[in-house]
């Protein structure tokens, strides 16, 4: 009887030691089960990438799907270039741009380019901000707590790493690239074709505001494309630009531009383009040689482009070949 009672005792201890041995290894499974699980969740949605700027390393989503643009111009000329739709874009009195209508179809404004609204960028849910160099300090600080922000540079010599920047956003690197070499190769046949016509001319882009006129130095606005890329002779008064400077008559009659392109909006006020006709009646300025000979070029390009991005140069230069080439 003792034997039994002892030998039943040893089965129930062995199958307690063998029950313990599979609940453990139930567990181990179930731990490891969780792990892989965890992993899982956090290289889904949540997998990033570092990308360069202008010296400067961003961490964005590995997929960008959802772009806003506030404040930077730049990049809205460089979104039409691309193709790309963002789904915030600037807008100007309330409306998208007509220049700008082939890739804002979709998009929602997310206000004005100096008063973008933090609210209607939040409720977007963007991948990447992309924002104004132009912004104080207080608009990036809150653009960066709703998204990653990019600022995105408004110097004209930047014009290329701005279309690489949206090109690398947007997976659409080597349509940048084409859209460079492309006007690379159009930038040397103009000049060539203007090269003998040209000798010795002086021409100049001036910019009308209000009741002023204005010029740029030579690497800003549109005077990369005149100066630097067709290689024309910087007239004095643009090469001791600092800044946006203004104009006065006499000083334009100095410069004495044989061509003359000259640019105002009148979609805040008519100022601008009153400005122009008096200037036009002026006979200290019907004396220069552009306005005797009729080159003077009116509004050739958009006066809401911003001279320097990819798109503004491509559509710039398309306006100097037609009107110096006549």
């Amino acid at each position: 009887m003792n034997k039994k009672v002892m030998l039943v005792g040893m089965i129930a201890v062995w199958m307690l030691v063998l029950a313990a041995c599979g609940a453990g290894k139930q567990a181990e499974s179930s731990s490891t089960a969780s792990i892989s699980g965890d992993h899982a969740q956090q290289t889904g949605t949540s997998e990033t990438r570092t990308i360069e700027y202008l010296g400067k390393k961003y961490t964005v989503p590995e997929k960008v799907e959802k772009i806003v643009i506030a404040g930077a111009m730049e990049a809205m000329e460089d979104a039409v270039v691309l193709d790309v739709h963002p789904v915030g874009a600037i807008s100007v009195g309330g409306q998208f741009p007509e220049i700008f209508a082939s890739v804002t179809g979709k998009s929602e404004s997310i206000g004005e380019k100096q008063q973008p609204n933090f609210e209607k960028v939040l409720q977007l849910k963007p991948d990447v901000i992309l924002g104004s160099t132009k912004f104080q300090k207080e608009v990036m600080e809150n653009l960066q707590k709703i998204a990653p922000t990019i600022l995105v540079s408004h110097i004209s010599t930047d014009w290329e790493s701005n279309l690489k920047l949206m090109g690398e956003l947007s997976g659409k690197q080597a349509e940048a690239e084409k859209v460079l070499a492309e006007y690379e190769t159009n930038t040397q046949a103009v000049k060539a074709a203007l090269k003998e016509k040209l000798q010795g001319k002086k021409v100049a882009a001036v910019r009308i505001r209000g009741t002023q006129a204005y010029v740029y130095p030579k690497d800003v606005y549109f005077n990369p494309v005149l100066y630097d890329e067709l290689g024309l002779k910087v007239p004095e008064q643009i090469s001791k630009a600092k800044t946006q400077e203004a104009i006065s008559v006499e000083q334009l009659a100095e410069m004495n531009p044989d061509y003359l392109f000259v640019q105002f909006s009148t979609r805040e006020t008519q100022d601008a383009k009153n400005a122009f006709e008096e200037l036009k009646k002026n006979p200290i300025i019907q004396s220069t040689n552009a306005f005797k000979q009729d080159h003077v070029y009116v509004n050739v390009v958009d006066p809401l482009l911003e001279g320097g991005p990819a798109y503004s140069r491509i559509k710039f230069l398309e306006s100097v070949q037609k009107h110096l080439d006549k």
